[in-house]
This record gives C-alpha cells, sequence and structure tokens, in this order.
C-alpha cells in the first residue's frame, strides 16, 4: 500500500505544536480593516490555539489519524 500524503491544503495553513495542539492564523485580517478596531487587529497578530473540537479535524487530515 502506498503511503499516505499530507493534505497539502492542511500544511500550509496549520502547524503543530510540541505538545500536538493545532495553530491556526487568526481569520479575518486579509481586507476591510478600516472597518475593524484596533484592539481587533491587534490580537488578530500570529496564530492561535484551535479548539479540541477543529483540532481534530485537522490532525484527520495533516496526520491521517
Amino acid at each position: 500500500m502506498p503511503k499516505l500524503k499530507t493534505k497539502s491544503s492542511a500544511k500550509k495553513r496549520f502547524k503543530l505544536t510540541a505538545s500536538g495542539k493545532v495553530k491556526a492564523p487568526v481569520a479575518f485580517k486579509r481586507h476591510n480593516l478600516r472597518k475593524r478596531p484596533q484592539k481587533m487587529k491587534r490580537k488578530a497578530r500570529g496564530y492561535s490555539v484551535l479548539p479540541s473540537g477543529d483540532a481534530a479535524k485537522i490532525k484527520k487530515q495533516y496526520l491521517h489519524v
């Protein structure tokens, strides 16, 4: 049986932490930023840790569990 490949979209969008949690970029940062408060834009820098339910779906694509 051939090796299973990682979903390329998951590989590009998500990162795994050392403890196995899934990090994802924060949403709503692409356009129409003039409407958004500065506080929201500041908090949306970097990555956020996904909730366990969403993380399970991503790990299924990422790790073929």
